[in-house]
């Protein structure tokens, strides 16, 4: 068995998994999965930088993981930036802060590769025996992956929940309440311009499942069981029609922050974000024909960890070898 930690830090929020791994089966066990939104990309669609509030966030919930990681006497960590981090002109900045605080550098991926991680964690317990596309809906950008036992292509475009609010519904600090009709077909525009990219690499339509994961997604499959509270066992592996998407999602972008704040099993992070998430879900089902999402609560952090396990990542680069001590 290895102990690995795994941090997952996008552009709406920072996830930590301490797992152990068994090295011949390659099964997880989870000993501490945590989120916390931390909107790191706040502004970044707009400046090109990370807002120093967004950093201090950040960095904030890194001392929390720290800790977690020094109690769970963990052997390897990888950490893992995405989007938000890709894109700013500060993100040395964040490297550094990070560096300082888990004792482990953390790596900028491509989208390439976050999409590889996405299919790798979704897809490692699913037991999908066909071809799948593999959608992870993020905060800054969306990945596309389509594979089997391997993956066969994969792409990043710059479409999220994140990103498409800030850019179209939030106007000298105000947020549109609900969206007008005219922000949600701009919002549908850049969608459809993405998934046009999407579809060079990626054969978006051909295969027969679709695996849909991330906070959006699961968001939206709470809502389609009706739960009283969010309970992530209950919606690892549901299945949510099409039909029922698109209720949702016309609901949604309807609705007042209010009313979505008191949806049972929305994230207080999520809440003014969660209608560009569930139209960026809605728009892929539609551009694939897909008759309904499977959902995995599992995504690109069991990825991390698994890479971890499987020597994929380096070996902790240079000060990445000291231990994560524990911080206030």
């Amino acid at each position: 068995m290895t102990r690995v930690a795994a941090v997952d830090c996008g552009t709406n929020s920072i996830r930590l998994l301490v797992a152990d791994i068994d090295a011949g089966t390659g099964e997880l066990t989870d000993l501490d999965r945590r989120m916390r939104i931390v909107r790191l990309g706040q502004g970044v669609d707009r400046t090109g930088r990370l807002a120093p509030e967004a950093l201090e966030r950040t960095f904030a919930a890194c001392r929390e993981y720290a800790a977690v990681i020094a109690k769970h006497a963990v052997e390897r960590i990888r950490f893992v930036a995405t989007s938000a981090s890709r894109d700013a002109e500060n993100r040395d900045e964040f490297v550094r802060g990070v560096l300082d605080i888990l004792g482990v550098e953390p790596e900028v991926v491509t989208g390439d590769e976050e999409a590889a991680l996405s299919f790798t964690g979704a897809t490692s317990e699913l037991a999908v025996r066909d071809s799948c596309l593999v959608v992870d809906i993020g905060g800054g950008s969306t990945e596309f992956v389509v594979g089997d036992d391997r993956v066969r292509a994969g792409r990043s475009v710059d479409i999220g929940c994140v990103r498409l609010t800030e850019r179209h519904l939030l106007h000298d600090g105000v947020l549109s309440d609900p969206p007008t009709a005219a922000e949600v077909a701009a919002m549908r525009a850049d969608i459809e311009a993405a998934l046009d990219l999407a579809g060079e690499t990626v054969p978006l339509a051909e295969p027969r499942t679709l695996v849909g994961l991330a906070g959006s997604v699961t968001t939206v499959a709470g809502i389609a069981l009706d739960l009283p509270a969010y309970d992530s066992a209950a919606i690892h592996r549901s299945r949510v029609p099409f039909a029922r998407v698109k209720e949702i999602t016309e609901r949604l972008l309807h609705a007042t922050h209010d009313e979505r704040a008191a949806i049972p099993v929305m994230h207080e992070g999520r809440v003014d974000v969660i209608g560009a998430g569930s139209l960026i879900l809605l728009a892929i089902m539609e551009r694939t024909g897909a008759a309904e999402v499977v959902v995995s609560e599992h995504d690109i952090l069991d990825g991390i960890a698994h890479s971890v396990a499987h020597g994929v990542a380096a070996d902790l680069r240079g000060a990445a070898r000291r231990a994560p001590r524990e911080t206030s």
